[in-house]
């Protein structure tokens, strides 16, 4: 398991490449809006600033530069910016530079 960065609305979390953005960002106390957590609604899309993802194919609407956090899966140091204001529901956990 190797360990990434994902840079969130400028908060920097550990990843991983294994599991869906969406649940890493819940573990790291950071709750982005969702509803089904297998890209029908949509409701989770994010901007992919910097990085790469895999994503399966979806029904919802992505448009350039967009990913549905539940179903992407960061391939390497990632950058993604909601276009709300997130729910933090605790200190994130952050890493030292």
């Amino acid at each position: 398991m190797s360990q990434l960065t994902i840079t969130v609305n400028g908060i920097k979390v550990c990843g991983n490449r294994h599991e869906p953005l969406l649940t890493q960002l819940e573990k790291a106390g950071i709750k982005p809006e969702y509803q089904c957590r297998n890209g029908i609604c949509g409701i989770c899309r994010c901007k992919l600033v910097s990085g790469t993802v895999t994503q399966p194919e979806t029904l919802a609407f992505v448009g350039p530069n967009e990913i549905l956090s539940c179903c992407s899966m960061p391939q390497q140091n990632i950058e993604i910016n909601f276009n709300y204001q997130l729910n933090i529901q605790q200190h994130p956990i952050k890493i030292a530079l």
